[in-house]
Order: structure tokens, then sequence, then C-alpha cells
């Protein structure tokens, strides 16, 4: 029985989302019925990230983004244990200051590209963020034709995207043709009194047919419909999931004098219904 059967086999789930939920517009949200869960991962065997799920990106890009990941980021990918492992029952992705293959900076960039992609349905993840100018972790969902198709062709759902220097804001983000980069259609959610880098949170998207609901903690802030983007929808096809830290690019800047390293983003756990 391969891994997935093995979770439904034993982690068959039902959860029923009913009701309307509060958003800051007058509009009624989507509501999606979860059936089951089929794929977690709860990083409790400690070495490195388990290979039937993740594979891992190395190098400062590829054919598809070119240097600096299309971002002007700074870090060079390891598969290295300084810069990613499983230890104490957690995902690490650390990022270093350091020199290395002629970057300055080391992180990891982890994804589930080939092993598991999936159309629709729920996709969550606990996690404690670094913190710190030119921090940029993310967890997110690209199209599984990148290789085939031209970036933002193949979408990207950015579930948790952040800047280290705003450790209370997170923004949740959609690219597709006609609306990318900094045209993007994004939102951010807001925690008072509290700090993304000082505690756990589950960041999730629910997303169905012709509609992405984003989540922090089970708080619906933002709903994203094929009439609420300026292009085409590409959301109907798998995406498979990333997880990184990337050090400096276009979206944060650079790190200045007071960033504090090594930083890294702790995982307690990634799951996904269906």
């Amino acid at each position: 029985m391969n891994f997935i059967n093995k979770i439904k086999a034993s982690l068959l789930i039902t959860i029923l989302f009913m009701g309307f939920f509060a958003c800051d517009t007058d509009e009624t949200q989507t509501v999606i019925t979860i059936n089951n869960l089929v794929m977690q991962d709860n990083f409790d065997t400690d070495g490195a990230p388990n290979p039937a799920i993740w594979g891992f990106d190395i190098g400062t890009g590829d054919a598809n983004t070119g240097a600096g990941w299309g971002n002007n980021e700074l870090q060079y990918y390891t598969d290295r244990s300084e810069n990613v492992k499983v230890e104490g029952g957690m995902l690490h992705i650390t990022a270093t200051q350091e020199s290395f293959e002629g970057s300055g900076y080391t992180s990891a960039r982890i994804l589930t590209k080939g092993k598991f992609e999936q159309a629709y349905g729920r996709f969550e993840a606990r996690i404690q963020l670094p913190w710190g100018q030119g921090i940029w972790p993310a967890f997110w969902l690209l199209g599984n034709n990148c290789d085939d198709v031209v970036w933002p062709q193949c979408g990207e759902i950015d579930i948790m995207e952040f800047r280290g220097q705003e450790p209370t804001v997170n923004n949740g983000t959609l690219h597709g043709p006609g609306y990318s980069a900094g045209e993007s259609i994004t939102k951010s959610y807001t925690l008072t009194n509290d700090r993304f880098d000082t505690g756990f949170h589950i960041f999730g998207i629910e997303w169905g047919v012709g509609y992405i609901n984003f989540y922090v903690d089970d708080v619906l802030y933002n709903q994203i419909t094929p009439e609420d983007v300026p292009g085409e929808w590409v959301y109907d096809h798998p995406f498979y999931i990333i997880m990184n830290v990337a050090v400096g690019g276009n979206f944060v800047g650079s790190p200045n004098a007071e960033t504090v390293f090594p930083q890294t983003m702790l995982v307690d756990y990634v799951r996904v219904y269906q």
C-alpha cells in the first residue's frame, strides 16, 4: 500500500464547513465540503524531509525563472542539513549568511512536484515564521504545467507570503496571466497583539471550481473568483506545494545591518484534503 493510500485508509475524516463567513464585503462566501485527508506530513522522523513527498530546488534559479529565481533573490538553495532538516517533530528551513557557490546566503526550497499534485480541496500548514528585514518565507502552490507554459500562465497560489520586516502581516495572493508580480491579486491579514514569528499559526486555502478562499487560523479573510481577476482563470488543473525561505528579492528588499542570521521557518505539519 503506497503512502497516500495508507493515509486514506487510516486517517479518513470528514469536515463540513457550513454557514456564512465574515469578510469585508457584502457578498455571501462560497462554502466547500471537505471529504477526506489525502496527504499529510507531520515531520515525525528526524533527518531529511520524506523523499516520497518532497524534492528540492537547488541553486540560484532554473531555466524557467533565471538567476535569483526571477525575483532578484540573494540565496543559494541547498539540500544540506544546515538549511533543511526534520528534527524534534518539526521541519526546519534555515536561511544562513555565508559564502557559498558565489552567493552570500544559503537556504532551502522543497516541493512536491511529481510526487503529490492536486486540483481543488483544502491545503494547510501550521508554521512559525522567521523575521527580519529581507527575510521572505512562503508556503505556496504552482501549476504542474509550469514546465510546458511560461509563468504565470501555469498559475500560482501564495497561501502564505511574508515580509520578515512586517511580522504581523500575512499576504495571500494569486498570480496568473494579466495579473502577476506587482499586478497580482492580493490581500493581507494582520494579527492584533501578536506576531507570526512568536508562535504557530495555520495558513490555508479552500479551493473549488471558480473560487479560492484564504484563511489564517480558520478565519476567512479573502475569496477570489474569476470575476475578481483581469485575465484568464487558470486554477482548474493540479498544482504542487512549495515551501521555502528566500533572502532578499523584489518583494522584501535586501537584509540590513539589523537582520539577524540564521533565521528558521518551523513547520509542524502540512495537510491536504479533498
